[in-house]
């Protein structure tokens, strides 16, 4: 008699050409992710050879009962990690049945800044620190921490081992291998000052692709926590006190700022961020008030300052790109649930697009290192 476990592991291509394509989008929080497979007659490699599909946007919050059809356009392809083979994971962003992306839809908007000629000309990268909490399922208490308790202070835990300081590497670790398999650039993976946190890192991707190598990074670990029997959090503050809390720092270069004489353009680029603060503050994921207090390595909220090696700034530049003079920033303020469609977009679309003719409504002044 077969096990479960033989009938999942099953290799289909000893018997059929057909595969299985698992179709992913972004549910009607912003943050939820959505799927549900189909199988397809053969091997696809090119999102545009996908067939469009549909699914009931009333029971995803994103389109009423009445009404409810959603339809899903395939944008991306990803080996799956889950079945292996052939088999694949689709990005995909949605539609009303008349064409028009429906208001959840942040890929399109992103994608039109992206297609933008000034943009595409400046080729910009982009390398995301997603940070993330494991919690366990029956309390919703962070992975390790004794029950309606608290561990030692932050200190000890940040890139540490040992089973008394980290805790759940085997999902972290499984989930790294499994975003390789499927074509993401995960590009590292650490553990974070709060134990019971992690981080991975999501590039250098170019344009569009970072938001949708980010997506489907968070639903493998969603997928992964699911078989652990752990919940994952994207909180920015999961835990009140004297913890860090949890972010998705963007790091970000353009051609320019990656060519001789690039620091200049780089400081040119900050400055246009300080005078739309408020707005990217505005887009950068909720309850980041929470966690932007001028605390645990953050800058107040309210306030945009930016430096070198200075992670307590809003945007931090690194000691290599000043010494060289050419190279990348890290924006620090966008929390952990963020968008990174409409993280990405807006960065490009502020340092590239607009002119710093006036202010949008900026924070602090901005004050160079």
């Amino acid at each position: 008699m077969a096990l479960l476990s033989d009938l999942i592991n099953l290799d289909l291509s000893d018997c059929t050409e057909k595969i299985i394509a698992e179709y992913i989008w972004v549910g009607g929080s912003g943050m939820d992710v959505r799927s549900k497979a189909r199988t397809l007659s053969g091997p696809v490699d090119d999102p545009s050879k996908l067939p469009k599909w549909n699914f009931d946007g009333s029971s995803t919050g994103q389109a009423p009962g009445d009404d409810s059809e959603v339809i899903l356009c395939p944008r991306a392809i990803f080996r799956d990690p889950f079945r292996k083979g052939k088999n694949v994971l689709v990005m995909c962003d949605c539609y009303e049945p008349n064409g028009k992306p429906i208001p959840s839809n942040k890929r399109h908007g992103a994608a039109t800044i992206f297609s933008h000629p000034d943009v595409k000309a400046e080729e910009p990268w982009f390398g995301i620190e997603q940070e993330y909490t494991l919690l366990q399922k029956d309390t919703n208490w962070p992975l390790g921490w004794p029950l309606g308790g608290y561990p030692g202070p932050q200190g000890p835990y940040y890139c540490a081992a040992g089973a008394d300081k980290s805790y759940g590497r085997d999902i972290v670790d499984a989930h790294y291998k499994a975003c390789l398999y499927a074509g993401i650039d995960i590009s590292g993976i650490n553990g974070e000052v709060m134990p019971g946190q992690w981080e991975f890192q999501v590039g250098p991707a170019v344009g569009v692709s970072a938001g949708d190598q980010l997506w489907v990074a968070r639903y493998i670990l969603e997928r992964i926590t699911e078989i652990a029997g752990v919940v994952v959090s994207f909180d920015p503050k999961p835990i009140p006190g004297d913890w860090n809390g949890a972010g998705a720092h963007t790091n970000y270069s353009t051609k320019s700022m990656r060519s001789d004489g690039g620091y200049e353009v780089i400081k040119k680029a900050i400055d246009k961020l300080g005078l739309r603060h408020r707005e990217h503050i505005a887009a950068y994921g909720d309850g980041n008030e929470r966690r932007l207090t001028g605390r645990h390595e953050t800058a107040d909220i309210n306030t945009f300052i930016w430096g070198v090696a200075n992670r307590g700034a809003s945007v931090r530049v690194g000691r290599d790109t000043e010494k060289e003079g050419k190279g990348y920033f890290e924006d620090r303020r966008p929390a952990s649930n963020m968008d990174p469609y409409v993280v990405t977009s807006l960065i490009a679309e502020t340092t590239i697009l607009r002119e710093p003719s006036h202010s949008n409504g900026s924070g602090k002044g901005a004050a160079a290192p």
